[in-house]
């Protein structure tokens, strides 16, 4: 998003991502697959450049 010049202002008042969603980027925390789809698109980039997946240490419980 810096190389784009993209900040997270402009993505709350620009783009409508939530601040929520946003808090919980910065928090590690679950994000819906709809929010990760938009920042892909906003700079035009793939999942992998914002994204990394890692396993949880607690079972899935299925």
């Amino acid at each position: 998003m810096k190389e784009k010049n993209i900040s997270q202002y402009k993505l709350i008042k620009d783009y409508h991502i939530s601040n929520g969603q946003l808090d919980r980027l910065r928090k590690n925390a679950n994000v819906n697959t709809y929010t990760l789809n938009q920042l892909c698109k906003i700079p035009d980039c793939r999942l992998e450049d914002i994204a990394e997946y890692v396993e949880d240490d607690e079972p899935a419980g299925w």
